[in-house]
């Protein structure tokens, strides 16, 4: 049997597709009882993600290692899975200042489907080989294909292309066993069970590949030094809130006051990163730059060596 015809089971054999007997009668309840139900199935999410906290560690590492080399995250999803793709790799730069290019995504009917439903073309293997193309993986990237049922053709083929170029491969779904998973090199499964809504894979399945979207980037960029102790040190100071949010990082990071912090952020030409190696290590705004530079962005690691050369 080929894999495009395995990728396709009938969908009433997986578990994201059968009836969940917790909702039975949904129609008939009220609204407190509706969002009690819905709140208790939701419970159950991060349990179905801990099973996963093996392969999750791994594909973190493998992100980080992939980064460092100056490689690429590429995301690849259609539908929910695909939306939840872009949205994680939209939220990396302001979050961490980093390349825009560093994390991308792919979602099966182009960005017209980020706001309108074009589910139809995560039928076509063709379309999710040729998008994959586009993007020239090599063996320095790694890919990670979304998809609640693990069986989406378009995804499938995408992952399936990349691994043929010599990148590295992360599955992401809902229920075990799948073609996905297969065509992985990591294969992440978040067995959520019925969703309230029979077949609705935004609520259950959709909340744990978020989450598990967050360990993946959150874990890749702290490993690669991006993150101080738990404070966003590489935050992108864009707008009045996260300036503020700035001079209270380095507040908390130095245990200085706030005027101190305020002038050193202005002096670092409002850089968190520069200003808190200008902090911690009394240096001018050019030297923390370089440590910066030295230490490919680990903050952590541009203090220590500083503070050793000046020892």
């Amino acid at each position: 049997m080929s894999l495009k015809r395995r990728s396709r089971p009938n969908l009433n054999r997986l578990r994201t597709e059968t009836t969940n007997p917790a909702s039975t009668d949904l129609d008939q309840k009220s609204a407190i009882e509706i969002a009690t139900i819905i709140n208790t199935e939701d419970a159950k999410v991060a349990g179905a993600v801990k099973r996963g906290l093996p392969q999750i560690a791994r594909a973190i590492d493998l992100i980080a290692s992939s980064l460092r080399q100056g490689g690429r995250l590429i995301y690849v999803g259609s539908g929910t899975s695909g939306r939840l793709g872009a949205l994680d790799a939209s939220e990396i730069p302001p979050t961490f200042d980093t390349d825009p290019r560093a994390v991308q995504y792919i979602i099966a009917g182009g960005p017209a489907a980020l706001a309108a439903s074009t589910e139809a073309s995560e039928d076509s293997r063709e379309l999710g080989r040729s998008e994959m193309a586009k993007k020239k993986p090599t063996r320095k990237d790694v890919v990670v294909g979304l998809a609640a049922s693990g069986r989406t053709p378009f995804t499938i083929a995408a992952v399936e292309y990349a691994r043929s170029r010599g990148s590295k491969t992360v599955a992401v779904a809902c229920n075990p066993n799948s073609p996905l998973g297969r065509a992985a090199h990591i294969s992440i499964v978040a067995d959520v069970g019925p969703e309230v809504l029979t077949g609705s894979t935004r609520m259950k399945a959709g909340t744990a590949q978020k989450m598990i979207l967050n360990m993946l980037t959150t874990g890749a960029m702290t490993r690669l030094g991006y993150v101080y102790g738990n404070l966003m040190v590489h935050v992108d100071l864009k707008n009045k809130k996260l300036s503020e949010r700035g001079i209270g990082i380095l507040e908390r990071a130095t245990g200085t006051d706030r005027e101190t912090a305020k002038r050193a952020l202005q002096q670092s030409g409002n850089s968190v990163s520069v200003a808190l190696v200008m902090l911690e290590t009394s240096l001018g705004r050019a030297s923390a730059s370089k440590a910066l530079r030295d230490a490919a962005g680990n903050v952590r690691q541009a203090i220590r060596k500083s503070r050793s050369r000046s020892s």
